[in-house]
């Protein structure tokens, strides 16, 4: 009876683990376009919270309206510099096509000497040149086919940036119930990882929201840093469209030590267009005021708050990107903070047991064992008698 009941039990729990894996998996599906937008959310909620609680607590509004006015101003903060620098882009783009195909029509399209002296690629160049300004309605004919043959990569591009802003409107719509419910929530999610780890979870929910904060802050603000300072170096340098280049130098210092490769870029293309001392001002500046902001506000905001060394850190921001894209510059810091909370917890759990035996050779020198010459056994002396 009781290895039939025993039978029956056991049937009955792979059942129910199959359904709940089957369960998991599908709601996986469904939501798994969405996992990133929220995780977006989840960030902006959690770094933004504070402000949400001062128009609800204090302003005493009500949640809703408290949650529209946050999800409002995350909005326009986001979306008004995105329009402008899809507006700028965009003439810049019409400008640049059109002074292209001006230069082909009349045949007279160059580019600077240092390219064309290059070693290897400088004789190909004015090859290349002299057949466009020889044969211009053949070159734009040429231009028309590619472009017709490469329609395909065109509605490419068109999903990407499609999916993209999807992706951000379901992110600014989730962020709106998470201000409205994220005390709720977390209340929830931490009493369930309770329930299965115990009342250690509240340790690593605490290493989670200061690591999250600490790294939103160190990299937002030194990007933000960053990007005016090489905007107001753009500016005097009179480099084309500084406020579209500021928008994307913001974007690219996001990335740890990613913004040299920005306004180094600007630099040399300012050099080779023949502003030589432009260019060289510019990548002074960078050096001298721009990286020294990386390496003063990221490493104290930072290490400073979560009393986590950098190196752990700048690992879990490249390792996170490389695995989880750009969500991943906040996730991966955060895995590794809890991975270095859990090995914190159990070499304090395990101290006495790790260390209990040094302690004891250092207190108390009779326990040291014998040095190897108190262990050797004397020799017998030899009796010289006998000889």
């Amino acid at each position: 009876m009781i290895e039939n009941w025993t039978k029956e039990f056991i049937i009955q729990r792979l059942l129910a683990i199959t359904l709940l894996i089957a369960l998991f998996v599908l709601c996986f599906q469904v939501v798994q376009f969405f996992i990133v937008p929220a995780l977006w959310a989840a960030i902006l909620a959690y770094v933004t919270f504070p402000i949400y609680n001062f128009f609800h607590e204090k302003v005493k509004l009500s949640p809703n309206f408290s949650a529209a006015i946050m999800t409002m101003s995350i909005s326009l903060i986001i979306g008004v510099p995105l329009v402008i620098g899809v507006f700028v882009l965009q003439q810049e783009a019409l400008s640049l096509i059109s002074n292209l195909v001006y230069r082909i029509k009349v045949g007279y399209l160059d580019v600077p000497d240092s390219v064309k002296d290059l070693p290897i690629i400088g004789q190909q160049v004015k090859d290349v040149l002299w057949r466009i300004n020889k044969n211009p309605e053949g070159t734009l004919e040429a231009f028309r086919l590619w472009v017709q043959s490469h329609l395909y990569y065109g509605k490419v591009a068109f999903d990407v940036v499609f999916s993209s802003l999807a992706k951000l409107g379901m992110a600014l719509m989730t962020l709106f119930f998470f201000y409205r419910d994220g005390t709720s929530l977390v209340r929830q999610i931490r009493q369930a990882l309770r329930n299965i780890i115990g009342n250690r979870i509240d340790g690593y929910i605490d290493s989670v929201g200061t690591t999250t904060r600490a790294v939103v802050y160190g990299i937002g603000l030194t990007a933000l840093a960053q990007a005016l300072l090489a905007g107001v170096g753009y500016y005097f340098a009179s480099a084309p469209s500084p406020i579209l280049l500021t928008i994307v130098t913001f974007i690219v210092a996001l990335i740890p030590f990613g913004t040299p490769f920005a306004w180094g870029a600007i630099s040399i293309w300012l050099m080779s267009q023949g502003h030589t001392t432009e260019g060289i001002g510019l990548a002074l500046w960078g050096v001298l005021v721009i990286s020294w902001v990386d390496n003063l506000i990221r490493p104290i905001v930072i290490s400073g708050a979560t009393k986590i060394p950098f190196i752990i850190i700048f690992i879990g921001v490249l390792g996170g990107l490389t695995a989880f894209g750009f969500v991943g510059l906040f996730i991966g810091p955060v895995v590794l903070a809890i991975g270095l909370a859990v090995w914190r917890e159990w070499i304090s759990q395990h101290k006495n047991e790790i260390f209990a035996q040094q302690e004891i050779l250092l207190s108390d020198p009779q326990a040291r064992p014998p040095s190897r010459s108190r262990e050797r056994e004397p020799e017998p002396e030899q009796n010289t008698n006998d000889v």
